[in-house]
């Protein structure tokens, strides 16, 4: 692949070419006229997109849940049209005879609340850029505060509403191997088996550190206006710029190696002769994420920033060892052996932990040289344990 194609990995992300659900799949609409916050705070009229694939059963215990990312949306599997180019970004797992076989689940994906991609006519999102019935204009930064058990508690309502009695499984990578771990603490009669995929049940200060960087570029940018921009054309800079952050962090050395090394972005401009002229991987950064900020939203990216730092089991059962008791759901974890953001030491460490409060805890790792990343591209690598871990 080349190091444009690669790059959208990050904030755009093109799975690898597989075999994609025969069906062509659809984006549905999930509203609620009422929705209550863990603030307590109150929505309105709230709205999230969702994809299925498969046919739930009788008795409604056959469906499985996948949680997207934090730079995703419900698009997990198939295509929407059957000449688009890449399928849904776990379509090697999701699939008649896959590891998440569709001939016998139910699989359903949603977006989430302030879902970062509000100009991609595919997603379906409440967020600071949905218009305040109150005011008839954009809540901004009036939005109130979400978190990521928030996102869970909506994700409960939908699947409630389309039949679902019980979960056979939640699974999600990075963003939603957290939502992953929320479903298990907070709905533990409701969930069988927990797939969380690059991510821990709370964020450590590695982590905290650089999300922190990826709203700043945002806040920096004058555009930004304290969130008030929604009759312009917004902190655009800012917002690519921080999808650059993302983008590198959540790969790893030698993709940067492979696809870009020290290539100039002109082979007529030398880096050497004049300070505007860049290397290859500076103009692919820029490139990409100037391409990927025009369907984004800057607000909804600081409100995910804000909902994922607030993640931790522990703040929320008292300790460590009471969330995992409160959990029933068997757990495989699946981890990256080149993950920058949630390395695999981090992941590993709550093996001994989970076991010791009596539950059936796993841990698989995938190989790959795409970082963070891995957790998605090369989530194929995990098809034959999914498989059986799904069988138990």
């Amino acid at each position: 692949m080349s190091c444009l194609i690669l790059l959208c990995t990050a904030i755009w992300v093109c799975a690898p070419i597989s075999s994609a659900l025969d069906q062509v799949v659809q984006k549905k609409t999930y509203t609620q006229d009422e929705f209550v916050l863990v603030s307590g705070q109150k929505l309105v009229g709230v709205k999230v997109g969702y994809e299925t694939y498969g046919q739930l059963n009788a008795s409604g215990d056959n469906a499985i849940l996948i949680c997207h990312f934090f730079s995703g949306d419900s698009h997990a599997a198939g295509k929407y049209a059957a000449d688009d180019k890449v399928p849904g970004y776990w379509d090697s797992i999701i699939g008649p005879g896959k590891a998440l076989d569709t001939d016998r689940y139910f699989v359903i994906s949603s977006d989430t609340l302030c879902n970062l991609n509000t100009k991609n006519p595919t997603v379906v999102t409440t967020g600071p850029a949905s218009i305040d019935p109150k005011t008839g204009k954009p809540y901004g930064m009036s939005f109130p505060m979400v978190t990521i058990r928030d996102f869970v508690n909506l994700q409960y309502e939908l699947v409630k509403s389309l039949g679902v009695k019980k979960l056979a499984a939640v699974a999600g990578a990075s963003m939603g191997g957290l939502q992953t771990f929320q479903w298990a603490a907070a709905y533990p009669d409701f969930v069988e088996r927990a797939i969380p995929v690059i991510s821990t049940p709370r964020v450590h200060g590695w982590l905290l550190g650089w999300l922190d960087l990826w709203g700043m570029p945002i806040m920096s940018d004058p555009k930004w206006n304290a969130g008030d921009y929604y009759d312009t054309d917004g902190p655009i800079q800012g917002l690519s710029n921080a999808l650059k952050i993302v983008t590198l962090s959540a790969f790893w050395t030698g993709w940067a190696e492979n696809c870009c090394d020290r290539k100039w972005s002109d082979k007529e401009g030398s880096p050497y002769a004049a300070m505007p002229n860049t290397f290859l991987i500076d103009n692919a950064l820029e490139t990409r994420a100037r391409d990927r900020a025009k369907l984004a939203d800057a607000n909804s990216m600081l409100y995910l920033v804000k909902a994922n730092t607030l993640f931790d089991l522990a703040d929320q059962a008292g300790s460590m060892e009471q969330a995992f008791k409160s959990m029933k759901a068997k757990v495989l974890m699946i981890g990256a052996d080149t993950d920058m953001l949630f390395p695999p030491s981090q992941i590993k460490a709550y093996l001994e932990p989970m076991t010791n409060a009596g539950l059936s805890a796993s841990y698989f790792e995938i190989n790959t040289g795409n970082g963070h990343l891995g957790g998605i591209l090369d989530i194929a690598q995990a098809q034959e344990v999914i498989s059986k871990f799904m069988s138990q």
